[in-house]
């Protein structure tokens, strides 16, 4: 699986997926197995709830968008491997025949401190309905390998801040991408 590379990133980039309608059915069984409360798996008793009707799980939607998101132009070589969400939110429910689609946008790339093989983008993924009104919200941090070079390694310099707001220059040993760790 070849990819963008941490180098092939920058803020600003936009990316976007294709569309997926959700039905019915899709609701009510992925509330069935993994969020049973009434608003997803039955229209009348979701009538007298918050929702006033039947609405998918934020999770089925989470779910939807990690599709969505595989499926995007984004494609990180490595895969979507999450770091870990600054933000998650859900401003609207999800509803039969909503038609979803995602838009990402990088708003922070940056090398790891710990493993100079990888770095961590920051990206901003806005789920959206038919209406383009959002439905979910996630800031995410992903791993993503740095570019390989020949040979498996090269000292490069790069510049990070400092605990007192400097900007400071430091050399580092690049080799081939390992496994990710948290201490990113």
């Amino acid at each position: 699986m070849i990819g963008r590379f941490l180098e092939d990133f920058a803020v600003g980039q936009t990316f976007r997926s294709g569309r997926v309608r959700i039905d019915t059915e899709r609701i009510k069984t992925f509330g069935a197995e993994f969020d049973p409360q009434p608003f997803h798996l039955d229209e009348e008793a979701a009538r007298d709830t918050i929702f006033r009707g039947l609405a998918a799980s934020g999770w089925h939607t989470a779910a939807v968008t990690m599709r969505l998101l595989v499926e995007s132009d984004l494609k990180p070589a490595g895969g979507i491997v999450g770091a870990g969400a600054d933000e998650f939110r859900w401003p609207r429910p999800v509803r039969p025949g909503d038609e979803l689609r995602i838009e990402s946008e990088v708003l922070e790339v940056r090398p790891s401190r710990s493993r100079p093989e990888q770095g961590l983008i920051k990206v901003r993924t806005t789920t959206l309905n038919q209406n383009d009104e959002a439905v979910q919200v996630i800031i995410a941090n992903l791993v993503v390998p740095r570019r390989p070079t020949p040979g498996g390694e090269e000292t490069a310099a790069s510049e990070h801040v400092d605990p007192a707001g400097e900007r400071v220059s430091s050399k580092y040993r690049r080799t081939t991408a390992a496994a990710p760790t948290g201490d990113h």
